[in-house]
């Protein structure tokens, strides 16, 4: 009997299945605590960026103080795990190439199972960066003076319309450099400013043949005067206007640089000489001063306004600010007109000015310049398939029937460019 029981096993086998059970007991605990801490590192990472994100849209206008206090009050609404303790988050904000938020954070977990190791809690760490801002824009505001513009109550829509974009691009500002805008009033002719008569890019040929006194006073052109055996002096250059006529072709569809012969802008004396032009600026007031100096008058030549606003974003005769290597930058004309083209310094043919104008604007945007058109067509006219074709895709073609669309228009055209502006 004694030998059998000797022999016999059977009874060890619940001691050595407790032995067996007890690492894998703890294990399954310690997964269960770390599964605990990933859980609520998720929660808490998750909090942060979106507190991050909050933070985004007042950050400019907080004192650090407030900026922290914001910061800690988001957080807490957002991370309500109540296991976590020793909570803390801080905050930081710069506007250095963008602006941008950069928040940490921290939190322990007490342990189950662990703490039978020794590890009494688990620590949390996170981090979470917003950045926006970081993208600045260049606008031109090419605008449409001619006549036809006093009609259906267009200038005045018009003129609240640039006004309301002026104050959405200022708001989308967090430093002066942000944002630049250009106004181009045209009609046939653009208006440079008649106090620039001394500049080295002005060619003065065209306008001499037609302003100056003939020995035989009968005669009131160059050539004429010429033909009849009069002698012409032409009129000092300081009784200019300030108009100019569209460059010598292809340097009507280009933005070379005004230095020598047929890259020169001509001067003319146009009688329908609109608003001077204002080139880049963030002088807010200038800008919305500049706008209430417009009237309707003259002909339709949208080519040389918009070659000229190119010019404004790019090139002499303007001065344009250099841009900053710490943040990207996207440039904009947003051309509005009320009618076709009637008239430039070559023809009275739509077909033919709309072809110059086709060149002007594939080549802006092989420039990388997003062209917004808007057609205010309130008088009946076709579709501008050259508008609908220049605009740098269809989303930003937009076709008017009504002057109060025009103040519509241009906000939604502004809060794209904003959004740009501070997108993530």
């Amino acid at each position: 009997m004694l030998a059998r029981f000797l022999r016999d096993r059977r009874g060890n086998v619940a001691p050595m299945l407790a032995f067996a059970a007890l690492p894998l007991m703890g294990g399954v605990g310690v997964a269960v605590d770390y599964s605990r801490a990933n859980a609520a590192k998720a929660q808490f990472q998750a909090a942060l960026d979106s507190t991050a994100l909050m933070l985004s849209k007042n950050a400019a206008n907080l004192s650090a103080s407030d900026l922290q206090s914001e910061a800690t009050n988001y957080f807490k609404a957002l991370f309500t795990n109540t296991q976590a303790q020793n909570v803390a988050v801080t905050t930081s904000y710069s506007a250095n190439g963008g602006s941008k938020i950069l928040l940490s954070g921290s939190a322990t977990l007490p342990t189950n199972f662990l703490g039978l190791l020794g590890y009494s809690q688990l620590t949390i760490n996170a981090s979470a960066t917003a950045t926006w801002g970081n993208t600045r824009l260049r606008v031109s505001l090419v605008l449409d003076n001619t006549g036809s513009m006093a009609q259906d109550n267009k200038m005045s829509a018009l003129k609240t319309a640039a006004h309301g974009l002026l104050s959405q691009l200022q708001a989308a500002t967090s430093n002066p450099e942000d944002v630049y805008v250009s106004i181009v009033p045209f009609n046939k002719d653009v208006n440079i400013g008649a106090g620039n008569y001394a500049a080295s890019w002005l060619r003065w040929d065209l306008w001499e043949a037609l302003n100056g006194t003939c020995s035989k006073s009968k005669y009131t052109t160059q050539s004429k005067c010429a033909s009849n055996g009069g002698n012409w002096t032409p009129a000092d250059h300081s009784t200019w206007n300030g108009c100019l006529t569209d460059r010598d072709q292809n340097y009507d569809t280009t933005n070379d640089a005004p230095l020598a012969g047929a890259t020169l802008y001509p001067a003319e004396q146009y009688a329908s000489c609109p608003a001077a032009l204002m080139g880049l600026s963030n002088d807010w007031t200038a800008l919305s001063a500049k706008v209430d100096t417009m009237t309707p008058v003259g002909n339709t030549n949208q080519a040389i306004g918009l070659q000229m606003g190119w010019q404004s974003l790019t090139q002499s005769p303007f001065t344009v600010p250099a841009f900053d290597g710490n943040y990207q930058y996207s440039q904009v004309i947003i051309l509005l007109t009320d009618g076709l083209n009637t008239e430039d310094r070559w023809y009275t043919s739509q077909k033919s000015i709309d072809a110059r104008q086709e060149k002007t604007c594939s080549n802006i945007k092989a420039a990388g310049i997003t062209i917004y058109t808007v057609q205010v067509n309130t008088g009946g006219d076709p579709t501008s398939t050259m508008l609908q074709n220049c605009a740098s895709d269809s989303n930003k073609f937009f076709l008017l029937t009504s002057s109060t669309q025009i103040p519509t228009t241009f906000s939604q055209i502004g809060t794209a460019l904003t959004q740009l502006r501070l997108s993530m």
